[in-house]
């Protein structure tokens, strides 16, 4: 009688080890799936700058003169971050279609060289996939001496497609500091 309760229990032992197992199977290839997930939300909602992955150099684009989308500029640092950083203009009205440049200005408060990259994020969601940067300080790591000033480009298209609804489109970005300073 014991020796059946006995092979009872290590049925069940060898049971519950193989649940464990495929749970932490499953753990592990959620965890691998997490950062492509990821990827496909920031593109359908434009978290992190993600625009759609168009490239706006692809098509001629029509210029659309009788609408004006007001474009706002915002800058915010993470917590603690040594720095100054700032839109030069904090909004700008501009025609969907035709190319535009902005900068923003950063300047390191050290005595010691730093590395920082800006996160770019665009509201409101609709908008994020209309929404192209050409060039942008935000696709590079930012190396900055000591003390050291800069004025930043971001060279951007808003497509004739972007909703009519949509009239004011905010483009904000988050300077964080890097821990290696090899930048």
């Amino acid at each position: 009688m014991a020796t059946q309760a006995t092979n009872a229990l290590a049925v069940a032992h060898r049971r519950v080890v193989r649940r464990l197992l495929l749970v932490v199977a499953a753990m592990f290839v959620f965890g691998f799936a997490l950062a492509p997930l990821y990827d496909v939300l920031c593109q359908i909602t434009g978290l992190n700058g993600k625009t759609g992955g168009r490239v706006a150099v692809a098509r001629p684009v029509a210029v659309d003169e009788t609408r004006t989308v007001t474009v706002e500029f915002v800058a915010s640092l993470n917590a603690g971050a040594p720095w100054e950083f700032a839109p030069k203009v904090t909004r700008m009205a501009v025609h969907p279609g035709q190319y535009y440049q902005t900068q923003y200005l950063a300047r390191n408060l050290t005595d010691q060289r730093l590395v920082g990259q800006a996160i770019p994020s665009v509201t409101p969601g609709p908008a994020a996939r209309h929404f192209q940067k050409v060039e942008c300080f935000c696709f590079n790591r930012q190396a900055f001496q000591a003390g050291e000033e800069r004025a930043m480009p971001v060279t951007f298209i808003i497509d004739p497609e972007l909703p009519p609804e949509v009239r004011t489109v905010t483009l904000s970005y988050t300077f964080f500091k890097l821990d290696d300073a090899g930048g």
